[in-house]
């Protein structure tokens, strides 16, 4: 899915994006089998097959979900259904023994599902930065690979300690464009608005108390940021702007794409996306 995102990766994406509750109570298969027999683990989402690939337990996925497209390998894996819309007839067949999802995506009944057929799941919900090595290390101690999930951990927290803003001036104000239609951007609970909080800027939408909030394009002219981002998508996510120049920063040339494959992912791309980024604001 590098470049434009497909249907399938925008759903996931989105879906992924829309936080909405609290992390859900984690199983420990591992432990439960007295740590004889490495878990059989389906992957809820693009960026938790990522993470798991990570982790060293990529050899252990035996199932995906729609969209999942990085590294390579698990494209070639079962699909279990679309993010927040699960083949459950598919899993049975698969017999996972860990489900690892995403709580601000995953729908509770499908996770409740698969804990009534004995299926251990653990949410994962990283909201920071930093909360991806956690992530990493979670994974590690689930599937038996703490090793290789430690050691992949601090390779991301040494990447992300090396990605500092640039210093040129004031903070740049920033609006970030999630998607056009709805108007969909992040506020400071979201793990993109820590990153551009990260970057040195100031996202115009901090303060709202949804993660993923939708906003009126009249809110957005008011907030007259100095740089626009957009997902890229395979349309023209600046069209609605073009239409309407009172923005200023897509009126004077101060927009700009990002990567949604790298940023809206919280595994262990995200630094590469945090570098796009910060890059966008030092050029502002």
């Amino acid at each position: 899915m590098a470049g434009h995102a497909s249907g399938a990766g925008v759903l996931a994406l989105l879906l992924g994006l829309a936080a909405t509750g609290s992390v859900l109570p984690a199983g420990d298969p591992v432990r439960a089998a007295g740590e004889r027999t490495p878990p059989r683990i389906v992957a809820l989402a693009p960026h938790v097959a990522e993470l798991v690939w990570a982790a060293g337990a990529g050899d252990l996925l035996v199932g995906v979900v729609a969209g999942s497209d990085w590294p390579a390998p698990v494209r070639d894996l079962p699909v279990i259904g679309a993010a927040g819309r699960l083949d459950r007839e598919r899993i049975v067949a698969l017999a996972p023994d860990l489900a690892i999802g995403w709580a601000s995506g995953d729908p509770p009944a499908d996770l409740a599902w698969l804990r009534a057929r004995g299926v251990a799941v653990h949410a994962t919900d990283a909201r920071r930065l930093e909360d991806v090595a956690t992530t990493l290390r979670d994974i590690g101690r689930l599937a038996g690979r703490e090793g290789a999930a430690a050691r992949a951990a601090a390779a991301f927290e040494r990447e992300l300690a090396g990605i500092r803003p640039v210093a040129s001036g004031p903070r740049p104000r920033v609006y970030y464009q999630v998607w056009d239609r709805p108007l969909l951007t992040v506020s400071a609970g979201h793990v993109i608005g820590h990153a551009i909080e990260h970057c040195g800027g100031e996202n115009v939408f901090a303060r709202l108390p949804q993660p993923v909030p939708a906003v009126s394009a009249e809110a957005v002219l008011a907030a007259d940021p100095d740089l626009v981002l957009a997902a890229r998508t395979a349309g023209d996510p600046f069209a609605r702007w073009r239409a309407r120049p009172g923005l200023r920063a897509v009126r004077t040339g101060q927009a700009r794409l990002i990567d949604p494959d790298l940023l809206h992912r919280p595994g262990p791309r995200l630094v590469q996306g945090l570098r796009e980024l910060c890059a966008a604001l030092a050029g502002s």
